[in-house]
């Protein structure tokens, strides 16, 4: 299956950011092996998610992209705050069209989270005439989330979501922190990655396996924190880096040593939902001028 099965037409002419998010979400879960996440291998570390539903989910979510593109070409010329605020029905309608696709598991609700304000970003810059580059939509991605972390996360009262209670428990702001940053840690690890990866002539689908372990040896990812607490993350963290640090790790050997990390993953029920995300994202950024 293509992503050309899965795409719709942009509704706003031009804008092929939309289809970029898209193509990230696809290029993402088809990418084998990724150690405790669904791939065409197996579903990880995952009993109620599978390489079907995660294409169905796609599905449902590519039509809305451009409908961020579009509020945020719409909002352009007002303040950052506002096109969050904006944004946010139709994040909230393109979540239901994914649990309707998905009889109601999360499959992309990060996904949706991150790479909506992306294009929500991108259609600022378009509207404001400004040229459209990884350092202005990581800058305008910071400005339309300036806050967030301290409204929705260091509020007083009872948690009322997992990521709340993450923060609360142990400091870490995962996806909103991740976004009001303007992806500080795709800036500082997963395109340097990318770039390194593809100056080494590794395939398409090499470069972005070895930024994904550069994203989870670094990136404080919050889906394993769910799930192994503090030592489980530890775990994840070392291992990536340790696969890294390796010499001559490539081709059939590398592909090997990430089926290894896949069991050891799936025996500690630990899944890098995040660093997956962010996987989506740095391909985004790397199709448009550093």
């Amino acid at each position: 299956m293509t992503i050309s099965a899965i795409r719709s037409k942009p509704l706003v002419e031009g804008l092929n950011v939309a289809e970029l998010a898209a193509e990230a979400m696809y290029r993402e879960v088809i990418l084998t092996p990724k150690p405790g996440l669904v791939d065409r291998h197996n579903n990880g570390s995952h009993t109620d998610m599978n390489m079907k539903l995660f294409m169905s989910s796609i599905a449902a979510i590519a039509p809305w992209f451009a409908l961020f593109v579009s509020k945020g070409m719409q909002t352009a010329r007002q303040e950052p705050g506002q096109t969050l605020r904006a944004i946010r029905p139709i994040g909230l309608a393109c979540e239901q069209a994914m649990f309707r696709a998905t009889g109601g598991i999360n499959t992309h609700k990060g996904g949706i989270f991150s790479l909506g304000l992306l294009c929500s970003a991108a259609g600022r810059l378009q509207g404001k005439g400004e040229a459209i580059d990884r350092s202005a939509l990581c800058r305008e991605m910071s400005l339309i989330c300036a806050g967030m972390v301290s409204r929705e996360l260091k509020q007083h009262g009872d948690a009322k979501t997992k990521g709340e209670q993450l923060f609360r428990d142990h400091g870490f702001t995962g996806a909103r922190g991740e976004a009001e940053s303007g992806f500080v840690t795709v800036r500082h690890y997963g395109l340097p990655a990318w770039e390194k990866a593809i100056r080494s002539g590794y395939s398409p689908e090499e470069c972005l396996l070895r930024v994904l372990l550069s994203l989870i040896a670094h990136n404080p990812d919050t889906n394993i924190l769910s799930r192994g607490g503090l030592d489980g993350l530890r775990y994840a963290r070392r291992y990536a880096a340790r696969l890294l640090r390796i010499k001559h790790l490539t081709g059939n050997r590398f592909r090997q040593a990430l089926f290894n990390m896949d069991k050891a993953f799936i025996a500690r029920n630990l899944s890098p939902g995040g660093s997956a995300d962010l996987l989506a994202v740095t391909w985004l950024l790397s199709r448009f001028p550093a």
